[in-house]
């Protein structure tokens, strides 16, 4: 028999929880079970970390409503239909104080998402199954010029965390010379993020242009442990810089977000001193509420200033000058323009004559 439900106050507005006792997370050998209602609860304890990372900003859902639990079937481009599955339109029914945002695919279909104003839409997601939250990196108000780039360093296999903390503490010293200042996260699983809040005045394409070359710039620097290559056979046992995460409908887990893992990790913003010395698992919906009682939230001042672009701009166009173009974007996209040839080397019949 489902669980009576319950009411929780999410920022002074009341917002019910049905079946508040199912388990999201079975307990492990190190945590407890964790249920719908603990998730909700979860989100409230980091509130205004959560609305900092969310707020006015068109958010992709990452629905588990049946749990994190072993058989789950989860969604794909290929299989639409699942448990678990990423949610990019309003929900049906959803209640008056969800707010939304239009934003156009790449495909120039569009949807209006949800786009969190207040706390009370975040519990509610989370009454809804949301477990990670998606943000698009621009604000309702102008949704196609990003306020933010993200750098995801992304091991790839034989590299872990440690190694994606070391390329981090390189890339930290890079946003320096560059006059930046960067946030980082753990990712919740092995990889690293790091934020910058620029200047909204620059395209989708123009800010993954600056990604593109900041991963260039870490790959000359440590080519045996630094990759920007799109594709797998090629990366071999190094860290990932991801620069397509920041193209228009690519999305990374927010600050704070719960991810579908054992244990119930989260997103945890850091101190760069705090880097080199925590793991992934050390942050989870059992433990972030005390460390965010303690410290806040790491990214408070994130807000506080908003970078040019121009100086990843101009070493785009420098690379460029010496033959290095753009790079492949993933492949559900149409052609880009200036794009090149989008077909994995080893099929590449031009490679192979």
């Amino acid at each position: 028999m489902a669980d009576d439900a319950v009411m929780i106050d999410a920022g002074g507005r009341a917002v019910r929880v049905s079946s508040p006792g199912r388990v999201i997370f079975e307990a492990t050998e190190n945590a407890a079970a964790v249920t719908k209602l603990v998730i909700a609860e979860y989100y409230l304890a980091v509130g205004d970390g959560i609305m900092r990372a969310l707020r006015e900003r068109p958010t992709t859902l990452e629905r588990w409503p049946k749990g994190v639990h072993e058989g789950v079937v989860v969604a794909t481009r290929q299989s639409r239909s699942g448990d678990a599955f990423y949610q990019k339109r309003v929900p049906k029914g959803a209640p008056e104080f969800v707010e939304t945002a239009r934003i156009e695919f790449p495909s120039g279909r569009h949807a209006d998402e949800v786009c969190p104003t207040e706390l009370a839409v975040v519990a509610w997601c989370a009454q809804m199954g949301t477990l990670t939250f998606h943000p698009w990196p621009v604000r309702r108000a102008d949704v196609d010029h990003p306020d933010e780039l993200r750098i995801d360093l992304d091991p790839q296999p034989g590299t872990d965390f440690g190694d994606a903390v070391e390329v981090a503490q390189a890339a930290r010293a890079l946003l320096g010379e560059l006059g930046y200042r960067g946030f980082p996260k753990t990712s919740g699983g092995r990889g690293v993020h790091i934020y910058l809040r620029i200047e909204p005045r620059w395209s989708f394409t123009e800010v993954r242009h600056g990604a593109i070359a900041f991963g260039r710039e870490l790959e000359r620097r440590m080519p045996d442990r630094v990759t920007t290559r799109w594709w797998k056979e090629q990366r071999g046992a190094r860290v990932f810089v991801d620069y397509n995460q920041n193209a228009r409908d690519r999305t990374i887990a927010s600050p704070y977000s719960v991810r579908p893992r054992p244990g119930a990790p989260v997103s945890a913003p850091l101190d760069w001193d705090e880097l080199p010395t925590v793991r992934p698992e050390d942050f989870t919906v059992a433990s972030m509420p005390a460390r965010f009682a303690a410290v806040g939230d790491r990214f408070a001042e994130i807000d506080d200033l908003a970078h040019s672009l121009e100086p990843l701009l101009e070493m785009y166009e420098s690379d460029r000058s010496h033959g290095q173009g753009d790079m492949p974007y993933p492949p559900e996209y149409p052609k880009m323009p200036g794009e090149p040839k989008r077909v994995q080397p080893s099929r590449d019949r031009d490679l192979r004559r």
